[in-house]
């Protein structure tokens, strides 16, 4: 079944048809879903999160999925960070780089000095990818 994908380009956002190779839930559904499962105190980066779901190399996707969720939404979206360990900063924003942070410390997750995450002791991985 086919679905409307969000791409970017310098003169806004495109459309692009594509079609779902796991099922015909909508794609940002599936990212959704994965991120669920990621527990308190843990993170996982947007391409795991891309990977996990039937979409390798979606990673920028994903982000796009993220950034559409209300804010009384039960998606997990904080704990989705980029691969450096690191919440992904911008503008477009409006303040929740900070609010992520400070959802993320209340859950236990631990920052270094320079505003990183530990992947090895914070990551999560799903137990079917173990």
């Amino acid at each position: 079944m086919p679905i409307w994908l969000e791409k970017p380009h310098l003169s806004g956002a495109i459309l692009k048809l594509i079609s779902t190779p796991r099922d015909s839930k909508p794609l940002y559904e599936q990212f959704y879903e994965t991120v669920r499962q990621i527990p308190p105190g843990k993170v996982a980066t947007y391409g795991q999160v891309a990977r996990w779901s039937g979409y390798p190399g979606y990673a920028r996707q994903v982000g796009y999925a993220l950034f559409r969720l209300d804010r009384e939404t039960d998606v997990p979206w904080q704990r989705v960070i980029n691969a450096k360990g690191e919440i992904s900063q911008s503008p477009m924003r409006y303040g929740s780089d900070d609010l992520q942070r400070e959802i993320l410390l209340e859950e236990g997750v631990q920052f270094s000095d320079r505003g990183k995450i530990d992947l090895a002791q914070f990551g999560w991985e799903p137990p079917s990818s173990k």
